[in-house]
């Protein structure tokens, strides 16, 4: 279980959207049963939400999948933004739309990021598509996200855009997040200097899917991406200003240690709106396969 040291754990869904609606600090954290019902409540909180998850993990896909339709049988119709398809496909997302309508499959072959496991997206464009909700390609691609990572900046912004986002002048602790999430991420396996670029462009990601759901704002969308992206301090919401940020619930699917005695993160309060936590997915050491391969320098 999480400890209640880091957040209350809210079991009841009316309550959890009385608290969230009401004045709650904007440094609190509300800890919630790993149930469709919560989820769906949590969500039920703000018109705009940013869903996480672990991108391998079944369990958070069903409990998201669930709560999402809770809420479109509500009658709520967001747009639904993916991680998973990069921004440049938002045409053929939309012809294939016209040419074979509720042809999920056709979508993604279309449009889809060849780098996803689709078993556990495809259910999503199949509910986007049944209740006839846009959908929207909202990432930076992996092309782009190179080409920041060996370039800079400017591979993708011009100047003016870097001056008005403050990429000149980040803070130090902001970018060191970001660096010390790669190496994790990467089994602290990277060199050292291969850190600030694939950094930039994990921060790059983060503006380009901030920009890709702000026109949905005024009606309504939820995000599908990982935790790391919907997180306050550092992800989406940090590229959002304080008028946006107040439309916006964040919610990370977490995952418990395996003993369950531990929460999944040391300052989560900081980090989402509301959380949960399931048992994490069975799968290979992720770390093995990294071993075996010298990394690249620049891979984001």
């Amino acid at each position: 279980m999480l400890p209640h040291c880091i957040a209350h754990r809210i079991r009841s869904g009316a309550l959890f959207a009385a608290l969230v609606a009401g004045a709650l600090p904007s440094d609190a954290s509300i800890g919630i049963e790993a149930t469709p019902e919560a989820l769906a409540a949590a969500m039920s909180t703000r018109r705009n939400v940013l869903l996480g998850e672990v991108h391998d993990n079944g369990v958070q896909h069903a409990l998201r999948l669930e709560a999402l339709r809770r809420r479109l049988e509500a009658g709520a119709r967001p747009a639904i933004a993916f991680e998973q398809f990069d921004r440049q496909q938002q045409a053929d997302i939309e012809r294939v739309r016209r040419e074979q309508p509720r042809n999920a499959d056709a979508l993604i072959a279309a449009a889809g990021a060849r780098n996803w496991e689709w078993k556990y997206y495809r259910p999503f464009v199949e509910l986007a598509l049944e209740f006839d909700l846009p959908i929207v390609a909202a990432n930076l691609s992996r092309g782009e996200a190179i080409k920041v990572a060996t370039e800079g900046w400017g591979a993708i912004f011009n100047a003016a855009e870097q001056v008005a986002l403050g990429l000149d002048r980040l803070p130090a602790e902001f970018i060191s997040v970001h660096e010390r999430a790669v190496a994790r991420g990467h089994c602290d396996l990277l060199p050292i200097d291969s850190l600030p670029p694939m950094a930039r462009a994990q921060i790059a990601r983060d503006i380009v899917l901030a920009r890709s759901v702000l026109p949905y704002f005024s009606h309504g969308v939820v995000l599908l991406t990982g935790n790391g992206h919907v997180r306050k301090d550092v992800g989406v919401p940090y590229w959002l200003n304080p008028e946006q940020r107040r439309e916006v619930v964040s919610i990370g699917l977490l995952e418990a240690d395996p003993d369950g005695t531990e929460g999944p993160v040391d300052d989560v309060r900081q980090r989402y709106d509301a959380f949960l936590a399931t048992a994490p997915a069975e799968r290979p050491d992720p770390c093995e396969a990294l071993r075996r391969r010298p990394p690249p320098s620049t891979r984001p």
